[in-house]
């Protein structure tokens, strides 16, 4: 969901499967094995007991209908290849199907810290696990169906929703320590420890209103996360009207940001 990138996507061959260079290989390998140094202690661990289950390959970029075969033996989603970046009811209406878009690229290595647009890293390694589970399954369905019955001008106020659950989410354990569920934090190596250890970003109890009310930048690490207590409240939120809870938020207003605002380009 964006409007420009440079990367773009492979196209798959007719069995859906996609070559990718030693290059790009060496770059998924490395990502992975950075990830799992940090993840166990930090991610929850539905996401780490799914990504085992999904058995993605370490050495090289995994192939999506490998992926979408354990995704539809659990919970009936699959994974759709896509370009870059899609428009917002295209997003929706393949999430209603369940269908997670994935792009096809991998980031380039100059861009291995951070990346603005989702490649397949983030995607399969991100938002693949917990698609595996069925209340963060049932939650990623309801809010494609929304999304498809939504009015142009909602839309902002949905992506908004999915940036503060799916993207970035953090989930209280029961022991009472904070763990990341989001694919933005189980993705990348920095903002994972920042969002649990850093004392700068707020923390607060999730509430889809306030959520909704909550602005955001893509291009800094968050200065507020949401927690929710477990996956049964993304479950119960799936079986609200969303729609209902957009209009509700904006007759409240937006809350004012709690970063500061983005710095033009020097002409």
């Amino acid at each position: 969901m964006g409007k420009g990138t440079k990367y773009a996507s492979k196209t798959p061959d007719a069995g859906g499967f996609i070559r990718y260079t030693e290059d790009e290989d060496r770059v998924w390998s490395e990502l992975y094995a950075r990830q799992m140094d940090i993840l166990p202690g930090r991610a929850c661990s539905a996401f780490l007991r799914n990504l085992a289950t999904l058995e993605l390959p370490r050495d090289k970029v995994p192939q999506l209908p490998h992926v979408s075969e354990v995704l539809r033996a659990r919970t009936g989603w699959e994974v759709a290849p896509v370009p870059a970046l899609i428009p917002f009811t295209e997003f929706f209406n393949l999430l209603a199907a369940r269908k997670f878009p994935a792009a096809t690229f991998i980031r380039s290595r100059e861009e291995m810290e951070y990346l603005q647009e989702p490649d397949i890293f983030h995607e399969v390694f991100g938002h693949c696990p917990l698609l595996l589970d069925e209340g963060f399954a049932a939650f990623s369905h309801a809010y494609g169906k929304a999304g498809a019955a939504a009015r142009k001008e909602d839309h902002a106020m949905l992506a908004r929703l999915y940036w503060f659950t799916v993207e970035f989410g953090l989930i209280q354990r029961p022991e009472r320590d904070l763990r990341a569920y989001g694919a933005g934090l189980c993705s990348s190596i920095g903002e994972v420890r920042y969002a649990l250890e850093s004392d700068l970003p707020l923390r607060k109890p999730f509430d889809p209103i306030d959520a909704l009310r909550t602005p955001y930048r893509i291009d800094i690490y968050q200065t507020v996360y949401f927690v929710i207590q477990d996956s049964d409240e993304l479950f119960r939120l799936a079986q609200m009207d969303l729609l209902a809870l957009i209009a509700e938020a904006r007759s409240l207003g937006m809350h004012p940001p709690t970063f500061p605002p983005k710095e033009k380009a020097a002409s």
